[in-house]
């Protein structure tokens, strides 16, 4: 303990990185308080190694109450915003790009399904297709392949 103590600025720093390790490596930005948390650490630390901080343990309680809380009030947001962002674009792929001719009449009276990799997919379309037309998969859904004649 009294090393610690005797190298407090390291010993913060070290901490603090080990915070940021652990927020970022086993819990993947889940949470963001050992994100904050290690930041104050670190520029504690740093505030102390440069002799801008008295090196005592009092001063480190405050000053990281002072900053974690500081750095939770302007990074919350911006970063809550970046976790939730997601692209609302369709991801296309090769089970799109199958194409195969209709065994049967496609329309909103009767159900139509397709056996495509061992599983029955039922048939949808916007507009009603004819037997014996070629059509293609143009979306895809739970147990659904909308398709489109070509």
């Amino acid at each position: 303990m009294a090393f610690v103590l005797d190298n407090l600025a390291q010993s913060l720093i070290i901490v603090g990185i080990l915070a940021l390790v652990i927020e970022v490596a086993v819990l993947g930005f889940a949470t963001f308080v050992l994100l904050f948390l290690g930041l104050s650490l670190i520029f504690s630390g740093t505030m102390m190694y440069a002799g801008l901080l008295s090196e005592d343990w009092l001063s480190a309680l405050w000053v990281n109450a002072v900053l974690t809380f500081v750095l939770a009030l302007i990074l919350w947001k911006p970063l809550l915003r970046l976790q939730q962002s997601s692209s609302e674009k369709a991801l296309g792929s090769d089970f799109a790009d199958i194409d195969f001719v209709l065994e049967a009449d496609l329309n909103a009276e009767h159900k139509q399904y397709h056996s495509y990799s061992g599983i029955q997919w039922q048939l949808k379309s916007e507009q009603p297709i004819s037997k014996g037309t070629r059509v293609k998969v143009v979306k895809k859904e739970v147990g659904v392949m909308w398709v489109k004649a070509i």
